[in-house]
């Protein structure tokens, strides 16, 4: 029955018949008894057996239609050459000898049929595909060596051929030539290439004749040829506003077998037995529909019993088409272990956050939140178009919006819309009255702007040095947070795998060596932005050159890099904590493990259940100790912690360049076209300036909202899998795919 109906999709797609849409409730109609498959499986084979007729007997009259269409052009083409030709006593006698050559290019050369036979000329007529024509004639001259006489015509008309509905150019021909053994050869020489060949009569009043009758058959035969291809356009019509129901109904009759083939047969009970997954929330509901979805005929009800298993479940998260997307982020990096902490709760803010701290433009992120405003209302109708492009945008439109607004916060905080700033509020600064031309001018602090940048910093000369460092700093910051909370996570994945003592082995140094470097650095960050230093003697420190020299001289603190007392102490008593943490990850965990194995050794036991991350207590498993492997083991995830340390922080400046690069751009694009436009004056300046917007409204959405949106999201993803989840996501695990009709029709579709 699939097959069948993949044979009616494809003759309606072909012809171009409206297919009618599957109904909103066709995917949750009841299962159909065997009675009811059937029967559709006895429609579905007449409405097969009627429409092969049909297609058999509409080919079978093209076909007849094409041999009566250039049969009655090879009659008119040869009525005409004969009617052209000059009479018997105007050709010399000579001409008809049997040396003379026939194949000749002169027009004037031409026979009627009553100087062919009174020559020993015989012909012979048929259709040549306009493309081989070239060949055949050049075959014909060097096999008969010239002692021929061919002559052409186009066929105008349009010629379907029937295999593949496509319109042929074809040439009617006829060929004079002495003798029969002669004629015979041209026979085979015009099949061997494909020509059809015909049997014209040699008198004009027969030619006459035959044609009439040809145009009437035609007439006659284009007549049925009308009513056979209606009746077949309405027979597909009417399977048409049925396919797609019938579609749904086999290939949910045939998913359903399929699964039922997973299934043992008990000969003692006589009953399927087979064992799967299912969410634990969604036990009582199973069975719910299994006491109402028993065969009446049958003594024995589908029961549902569940099962102790040691075999590792497959992981389920419960979305929505809100949360889905997000979802979809963390399980492109892998889908977490059974039991594992999900970070795609803490993606729905920190990726659209992160994102916006590169992206943040106010009049950008409004573009964009207005067109994930525009998908997420209008959501159901735009679901309904098929474009992969398309689809992209839309299955992300949640995010999107939640960037758009994210961005729109951070836009506000940067004080920046389209590379120009607003003044909210009241300025903190006041710049002098006058000054001279060309002077250095400085402003004067009166106050504290209420929120975000201060629009006087807009348009100064040290604006991007300002921001430049409030960013860098902003940016490890945020970093170290994400980090931190990162490490914080795995004593959860800690506390369910049964593995209390790699909280204190393992979280704890990693924690400490984290806060004691890369937290005290945050710390420094913030004290140094609090201090008045217009207040100080000193000016402020480079923190860059303080953290080197916290390695390279501990305990001693350069005078230029002092931020506060006590400073030099605090920094060696750090450095030690941090440097005391390393030994503890490395050693600690397999040293604990081995006295475990020695005191199990002790007790009788030769193995020692080991925990892997993904794995609860019913699904420990026994194997060998071997504690150089783990030592190996240990020792190569210390070294990428301490390493990844000072890298993935590092990592997270990509949120203050592509800042900067974000607010550049838009500034190139606005000071190089919009503003040039303000400048031109008289009648033409309303011009320039419409086209002048035009091309910069083109540009900041194809390069400022596309292009570097893209850029942003992908910055912003790789700080989420590599940064974030590497601090305490496995990813390893298998993905629940539960039986679902919707999916697995979706997945027949996309085949």
């Amino acid at each position: 029955m699939e097959r069948k109906l993949r044979g009616f999709g494809n003759h309606i797609t072909n012809g171009t018949i409206p297919m009618a849409p599957l109904p909103e409730f066709g995917l949750h109609t009841k299962v159909r008894s065997a009675q009811e498959i059937d029967e559709l499986e006895t429609s579905i084979n007449t409405h097969e057996l009627r429409l092969s007729e049909l297609i058999a007997s509409y080919e079978k009259l093209q076909r007849r239609n094409l041999e009566l269409t250039e049969l009655r052009h090879v009659l008119s083409e040869t009525s005409r050459f004969f009617h052209n030709a000059p009479s018997r006593q105007d050709v010399s006698r000579s001409s008809f000898e049997d040396s003379a050559p026939l194949l000749n290019n002169d027009s004037e050369a031409q026979y009627d049929s009553s100087n062919a036979r009174g020559a020993n000329l015989n012909f012979v007529t048929g259709v040549i595909s306009r493309s081989r024509m070239a060949t055949f004639e050049r075959i014909l001259w060097r096999s008969l060596r010239g002692n021929l006489y061919l002559n052409f015509a186009e066929i105008d008309e349009p010629i379907i051929d029937p295999s593949t509905d496509k319109p042929l150019s074809k040439n009617a021909f006829i060929i004079f030539a002495h003798g029969n053994e002669t004629i015979a050869k041209v026979r085979k020489i015009s099949e061997s290439l494909g020509a059809t060949l015909y049997n014209i009569p040699d008198h004009p009043e027969l030619r006459q004749q035959s044609l009439r009758e040809v145009n009437g058959k035609i007439e006659d035969l284009n007549s049925v040829l009308y009513n056979t291809n209606h009746a077949k356009r309405a027979e597909l019509i009417h399977i048409g506003e049925n396919i797609s129901v019938w579609n749904t109904v086999v290939k949910k009759e045939k998913a359903i077998y399929h699964t039922l083939n997973h299934f043992n047969y008990d000969n003692n009970r006589r009953c399927l037995i087979a064992e799967g997954w299912c969410a634990s929330n969604d036990i009582d509901h199973v069975q719910a529909i299994l006491r109402t979805s028993g065969d009446s005929e049958s003594s024995l009800a589908p029961i549902l019993h569940e099962i102790v298993t040691s075999r590792q479940p497959p992981t389920y998260h419960r979305t929505n088409k809100f949360t889905e997307g997000f979802q979809a982020i963390v399980d492109s990096y892998g889908v977490s272990n059974y039991g594992e902490v999900n970070p795609g709760l803490f993606t729905i803010i920190s990726f659209p956050f992160l994102f916006a701290v590169m992206f943040g433009d106010l009049g950008h992120a409004i573009i964009m939140t207005s067109a994930a405003l525009y998908m997420v209302l209008n959501e159901r109708s735009l679901g309904k178009i098929k474009s992969e492009e398309f689809a992209m945008f839309y299955g992300g439109r949640y995010i999107i919006l939640l960037m758009g607004l994210f961005s729109i916060f951070t836009g506000l905080i940067y004080n920046d819309v389209f590379s120009r700033s607003m003044t909210l509020f009241e300025s903190g600064w006041v710049w002098p009255e006058s000054h001279e031309t060309k002077a250095l001018v400085t402003a004067t602090q009166v106050g504290v702007y209420p929120f975000g940048l201060d629009s006087a910093w807009h348009g100064s000369d040290n604006a991007l040095i300002f921001t430049n460092s409030f960013k860098m700093k902003m940016s490890v910051i945020f970093g170290v947070i994400q980090m931190s909370f990162g490490v914080i996570l795995t004593t959860f994945n800690y506390r369910h795998f049964n593995e209390q003592y790699s909280i204190y082995l393992e979280f704890i140094p990693q924690i400490l060596f984290m806060l004691c470097i890369f937290g005290y650095l945050c710390f420094t960050i913030i004290y140094k932005w609090v201090i008045d230093w217009a207040t100080r003697s000193n000016p402020p420190p480079s923190l860059l050159n303080m953290l080197i020299d916290m390695f390279l001289s501990p305990g001693n603190v350069q005078k230029e890099n002092i931020l506060f007392p006590g400073q030099a102490g605090l920094q060696l008593f750090l450095l030690m904590v941090a440097l005391a943490a390393v030994p503890v990850m490395l050693f600690g965990k397999p040293m604990y493990l081995r006295h475990l194995h020695q005191q199990r050794e002790a007790e009788g036991y030769s193995s020692l259940p080991i925990h892997s991350q993904g794995e609860s207590n019913e699904m420990s498993h026994e194997e060998e100790f071997d504690f150089s492997e783990l030592m190996i083991h240990q020792a190569i995830h210390t070294i990428e912690y301490c390493l990844n340390c000072i890298s993935n922080t590092a990592s997270y400046l990509r949120l203050w360049a592509l800042s900067l690069a974000h607010a550049q751009l838009s500034t190139v694009l606005w000071d190089m076209i919009l503003a040039k436009s303000f400048t031109i004056e008289g009648p033409y300046q309303f011009i320039a300036v419409f086209i002048a917007f035009f091309v910069w409204f083109c540009l900041t959405v194809a390069i400022l909202i596309l292009m570097e949106g893209l850029s942003a999201f992908l910055h912003a993803l790789r700080l989420h899998w590599v940064e974030f989840n590497g601090k305490f996501y496995g990813g390893t695990g298998e993905k629940f795919t539960p039986f679902y009709f919707e999916a697995i029709l979706q997945a027949d579709e996309n085949q």
